[in-house]
């Protein structure tokens, strides 16, 4: 019996300006699915979510939504999925997402997806977790990002350690390539 790997997928709940956002959404859910993975994500039918997540179901992928209950409108909790999970709040949210995956992912978003993206690495600096965590740098949408950890690196404030705890791939296919290692 094979266990069941799940792919947690952060991302912002807009799509941005670059059509390859939206793109790289839906290469990443269908190789979910096509992986035999499960989607574990934000629940949302809206941006670079529900692309995603539609993209995951249509091509077979098993899934899971977890949203708070203050979002279920703004985010329009997208209830097709195999399993849905409704929180309290994002604290919760997170802790859902994260407890059920065994890999992260953070694609193009905003202040949401920078949030889930520290804190996972936060948790992961000070040795709660060891699971991979992949920045999808789509059109270098995460290079200023990356910089900005060199930078805090640079003037004392991390180990350069920090920066092994995680890794940029540029499409979705590196990143499907770079969990199946991981992930097998």
């Amino acid at each position: 019996m094979t266990t069941l790997r799940s792919v947690c997928v952060f991302c912002g709940s807009r799509s941005g300006n670059d059509p390859a956002y939206a793109a790289e959404a839906r290469a990443l859910g269908t190789a979910i699915a096509e992986n035999g993975w499960r989607l574990v994500y934000g629940a949302g039918d809206v941006g670079l979510m529900g692309e995603t997540a539609r993209a995951a179901l249509a091509a077979g992928a098993k899934t899971l939504g977890v949203i708070p209950t203050h979002l279920l409108k703004r985010e329009k909790g997208k209830r097709d999925l195999g399993q849905f999970v409704i929180t309290e709040d994002m604290h919760e949210r997170k802790k859902v997402m994260f407890m059920n995956s065994d890999a992260i992912v953070v694609l193009p978003g905003g202040a949401g997806s920078l949030d889930e993206f520290f804190e996972v690495l936060t948790w992961r600096q000070i040795g709660l977790h060891t699971k991979p965590i992949y920045l999808l740098n789509t059109g270098g949408y995460w290079t200023p990002l990356m910089g900005l950890i060199d930078h805090v690196i640079a003037q004392g404030f991390a180990e350069s350690s920090m920066r092994g705890f995680y890794t940029a791939v540029p499409d979705a296919s590196a990143l499907a390539a770079a969990l199946r290692e991981a992930l097998s």
